[in-house]
């Protein structure tokens, strides 16, 4: 009889930091962002149908029309983009969603913090980068989980979709990095 070899789950890979548990990677076969803008049309509804219920508030923080569109297409209701310039309202959002650098002069953390307390318990920051700088998400994720946010998941977008059974070089234009507050105000899931 043979020995049996005991089992062993994988070992996981890519964003994974020593001690927590690793993040989903999901991948959007969306187009990529027109000059100067920060998602697709796409994007734009994947982010809302995937991250909001009807009714909900959405924070929208992005350069272009994108995520207004697909507000109003799902029945959601947002502070649309000038709410960067006047202030997010007194109503807390189940999203919000940024491009990245932001422009906000206090920084990163400083934002998160004011993110963290506009959001509802289990409401999501998205924060869209473009893709090819492997330290940029990084100091995203550590800004966010300073302040209790939690790092959900981590979506990268790319023009064409992966075939299965087929090699697929994968042509990745956006990280979209899905932070998630907690009811406890302390990270959860990998914060």
């Amino acid at each position: 009889m043979a020995d049996k070899i005991p089992f062993r789950a994988p070992v996981p890979v890519g964003d994974v930091v020593p001690g927590d548990p690793p993040v989903p990677i999901t991948v959007w076969p969306v187009p990529a962002p027109q000059q100067g803008e920060t998602m697709s049309n796409a994007m734009g509804v994947r982010l809302v149908h995937n991250l909001t219920h009807p009714s909900d508030l959405v924070v929208d923080l992005a350069a272009g029309p994108q995520l207004a569109r697909a507000v109003i297409a799902a029945r959601r209701r947002s502070h649309l983009p000038l709410a960067h310039v006047a202030g997010w309202g007194r109503e807390q959002a189940a999203l919000i969603v940024t491009g990245w650098p932001v422009d906000d002069a206090a920084g990163p953390v400083e934002f998160f913090q004011r993110c963290r307390g506009a959001l509802v318990p289990g409401g999501c920051v998205a924060v869209l980068l473009p893709h090819g700088d492997v330290a940029l998400p990084v100091d995203v994720v550590i800004a966010a989980r300073r302040v209790g946010l939690a790092y959900l998941q981590h979506v990268v977008a790319a023009d064409r979709p992966p075939r299965p059974g087929q090699r697929t070089q994968l042509d990745i234009h956006t990280d979209v990095l899905i932070m998630m507050s907690s009811a406890s105000g302390v990270g959860g899931v990998g914060g």
